[in-house]
């Protein structure tokens, strides 16, 4: 009668053990899932469609530059490849695909804004390597004619270059030296800056100049007026 208690017992040790080992199987394959699910994208999230729009713009400006290059392509292009790795940092802390990338949508300022969505709490952008030497924009393009005073870039949102520095915008429409107003029709919040770099969009706002009239969690402004005021 002991030997049969005892080997009970043990059976009983046996499968309590078994029960457990499944029981945390199963809330890793949970804990796996919840966490897979977590990840944002560009369509499910307005900060990380506006970090895989600058991620896009500067994949964008360096296929150009590796297309027609020039003496300065090579410097231009380690500065955005840096650039390129703080936006993906900030992916990352966002909670958003880490790498994901968007060209500029030229959505019309005429189109319903849609909710937005904040990205988890953060710290300011992370600052990245200086700005490359600036380069003239084209002197055939349309926005580098325009008059002061006139409202340019019509229908364009706008988004962060990643790159650090004071207060600046980087333009492939207009050359260095130009001021551009940059009004966020969303919190009414507006900033003048200079262009002082060729980018892949009609206007980009380095880190410091979006900080100054972004909304908390965003990385994308889509209702924007944009003006060349000298």
């Amino acid at each position: 009668m002991s030997r049969r208690r005892t080997l009970s017992t043990k059976k009983k040790i046996a499968l309590l053990v078994s029960a457990a080992t499944v029981a945390g199987g199963g809330a890793f394959a949970l804990a796996a899932t919840s966490n897979a699910a977590s990840v944002q994208t560009a369509q499910t999230s307005v900060a990380c469609q506006g970090l895989a729009t600058a991620l896009g713009n500067n994949q964008s400006f360096i296929a150009d530059q590796k297309a027609h290059p020039d003496s300065q392509s090579a410097a231009r292009i380690a500065n955005r490849e840096a650039v390129i790795a703080q936006i993906k940092v900030q992916q990352q802390a966002s909670g958003c695909a880490v790498g994901e990338s968007a060209q500029d949508s030229q959505t019309g300022q005429q189109n319903a804004q849609q909710p937005a969505q904040s990205a988890p709490a953060q710290s300011a952008p992370a600052q990245a390597a200086p700005a490359a030497p600036a380069q003239s924009a084209p002197a055939n393009n349309a926005g580098g004619g325009a008059a002061t005073g006139q409202q340019v870039c019509n229908g364009s949102t706008v988004t962060l270059s990643g790159e650090g520095g004071a207060p600046a915008a980087s333009s492939n429409q207009f050359p260095a030296g130009t001021k551009l107003k940059v009004t966020n029709l969303d919190n009414n919040k507006s900033t003048t800056v200079e262009v002082t770099s060729v980018s892949g969009s009609c206007a980009l706002l380095n880190n410091a100049a979006f900080e100054q009239v972004r909304e908390p969690g965003k990385f994308l402004i889509r209702r924007a007026l944009i003006e060349k005021v000298g």
